[in-house]
């Protein structure tokens, strides 16, 4: 077995981590061994670490980019020495329906998460991940490490509904929350040309959206600003993490436009009647494929579109994940794990 070291949660009343020494698997012939450099937090990671589905002393960790350490026997498209990224999903069946057709992320037994599910693996908040090369991106030129993570959840959570929903240039698109997942959706949506307008309960964050490049921004809690958009959008990205009203968002919709949630996987639909209204779709989607990350990756490098970072070194990990509950980041933490290298890390946060 390989040691490294990396931070675990143990109680999920709280959002504590303790560092600890890790056990990863001896690399077998398709793997890669991976130094962790970068890893985004997640909001799932909260969601997780609190029990959500159920699993303990969890290693969090989905979105990281690293160096390639060492390489298995059979490993062909990877050297010592390459910038890479690794996503949500770590291994899938590859025979089934869903995977012959690109989307591992919906295989039909069961993709492998990259920390916890049933193997209960540690993900990124570690110094070293081993993984199959299948399942490893190469990060194009163009593409900070630094803040390249988040485009393999936040970033992929968005674009492959988007994809699936037609955007392109002329769509009517609006973007509910902007948050990780929603600044992303905003960058992506105008980087394919579509009209982007920010959906908030708060008129504050109007320079925020226009920095990104949206055209303007809806109140949801202005009755008459929202009744004056009925009709407007062609496609809403729901990227609100927590319980709302999808009842007001689907009323922005025009003909057989699309709501699309990705922020919340709970959430409870509205009435049939209201999607009917307009013959509207309500729609969900989770992370997604192996060929669409791969397509992610090299869009954003040729748009310059990258997610806005708050970097942290590892050992403030907690502080990430405490100022996450509470919305006090813009728009995405990524940890520096280069602190594990020391007894005790110690650094300064950045922000870029």
């Amino acid at each position: 077995m390989r040691l490294t070291t990396g931070w675990q949660s143990q109680d999920p009343a709280s959002n504590a981590l303790t560092r600890v020494s890790i056990e990863r698997r001896d690399l077998r012939p398709d793997d890669v061994a991976i130094r962790v450099d970068y890893c985004g937090v997640c909001h799932s990671d909260l969601h997780r670490i609190h029990g959500m589905l159920g699993e303990k002393n969890l290693v969090p960790g989905h979105e990281f980019t690293g160096v390639i350490t060492a390489t298995g026997t059979a490993v062909t498209r990877f050297a010592v020495g390459d910038a890479v990224a690794v996503g949500t999903i770590v291994d899938s069946c590859g025979e089934c329906a869903m995977c012959s057709v690109g989307q591992e992320n919906y295989c039909s037994l069961g993709a492998v998460s990259t920390y916890g599910g049933q193997e209960n693996l540690p993900g990124g908040y570690s110094r070293e991940y081993v993984v199959r090369e299948k399942f490893t991106f190469g990060l194009p030129d163009g593409l900070d490490p630094v803040s390249a993570g988040p485009l393999m959840c936040a970033g992929i959570s968005v674009w492959e509904p988007m994809l699936a929903a037609g955007v392109r240039s002329g769509t009517r698109m609006a973007v509910a929350g902007l948050g990780g997942l929603g600044h992303l959706a905003v960058k992506l949506g105008v980087a394919l040309g579509a009209e982007v307008t920010v959906l908030s309960g708060s008129a504050e964050k109007i320079d925020d959206a226009r920095a990104l490049g949206a055209a303007g921004l809806i109140v949801t809690t202005d009755d008459a600003a929202m009744a004056q958009a009925a009709g407007r959008f062609d496609f809403i990205m729901d990227t609100i993490p927590a319980d709302h009203d999808l009842s007001s968002l689907l009323r922005l919709l025009w003909l057989d436009g699309t709501l699309c949630v990705v922020g919340n996987p709970l959430m409870t639909g509205p009435r049939l009647l209201e999607l009917s209204q307009g013959r509207k779709r309500l729609t969900a989607s989770g992370t997604g494929g192996l060929p669409r990350t791969a397509e992610l990756l090299h869009f954003c490098a040729e748009h310059n579109v990258a997610p806005q970072v708050e970097v942290l070194p590892s050992s403030r990990a907690q502080e990430a994940l405490d100022r996450l509950a509470v919305g006090d980041v813009r728009y995405r933490f990524v940890l520096d794990l280069a602190d594990l290298d020391n007894p005790v890390g110690q650094a300064t946060a950045r922000i870029q």
